[in-house]
Order: structure tokens, then sequence, then C-alpha cells
């Protein structure tokens, strides 16, 4: 095994999981509040009065972050993400990523984040499966396809 030692940002990781950590902490201790992205966006298909503006607040912020760094950060120090692939691939992978999360009540935010946290054996579950797939689709695409 090597490691991408260009691609590889330890400290740009820990910090987002950092505030993904005390983002969910704080929605659920201040509101109640599972922060599963999934469930906040699938809240809005069908919405309550009460509910909707939190959840609008919630994706606005997620949507409006990387504009917000890109002016706040200095130049160079982020670098835009590159994806090696298709526009129909990528339409196909979102629409696979949405029918699992269906399929497994939940996003992996949701699941691994907050759901391993209240010690969910679902959540467990889902986790799982959601990292055993990751690492199948890993080892396929750069072992078998070429």
């Amino acid at each position: 095994m090597t490691i991408d030692w260009n691609h590889f940002t330890p400290s740009a990781s820990l910090a987002g999981g950092v505030l993904l950590g005390l983002a969910s902490a704080l929605l659920i201790l201040l509101n109640g509040r599972i922060l599963g992205i999934s469930g906040i966006l699938g809240g809005l298909l069908r919405p309550k009065r009460t509910d909707s503006l939190w959840r609008l607040s919630f994706l606005a912020g997620l949507f409006a972050a990387p504009w917000v760094v890109q002016a706040l950060a200095p130049v160079g120090w982020l670098e835009a993400p590159r994806i090696d692939a298709s526009t129909g691939l990528v339409l196909i992978a979102g629409v696979l990523v949405g029918w699992g999360t269906r399929y497994g009540s939940g996003c992996t935010s949701g699941h691994g984040v907050c759901g391993l946290s209240r010690l969910s054996h679902r959540s467990l579950a889902a986790t799982g499966l959601f990292m055993a797939a990751g690492f199948a689709t890993v080892f396929v695409l750069k072992h078998i396809v070429r």
C-alpha cells in the first residue's frame, strides 16, 4: 500500500470531523434533532409549518459553506475537488446514493455520527454496510475494472 502524500490531508480531515461532531452534538442538545442530511432534506418534502425554517437554514448553510470558505481563506489554501467521472456516471452514483439512503433509513451522517453516538444497533449495522460497500467499490474499481 502506498499513500498519496500530495492528497493526504489529516489536519483538514480532523478539522472537518471535529466540526461535524460539534454540529451534531449542538443540534441534538439544543434542538433535540438528529443531524442526518437525508432526514433534514426529507422533512422539507413533507413540510410542517413549525419545522421548515430550521431545515431550510441548515441546508442553506450547507450549500453556502464552500463559497464562504473560498471568500475567507487565503489564496491557494483550498483546492477544489476533482471528480474523474462523466456526468452520467455522477448522476447514476447520485441516484444510487439516494436509493441507498432511503432503503437504509438514513445517510452516513445520520447513522455514522449520530446513530453510533447514541449506541443504535441499527446504525451500527448500517455504518458497517456503508463501509463494506465503500471498500468493495474501491477494490473493484482499483483491481478489477481497468
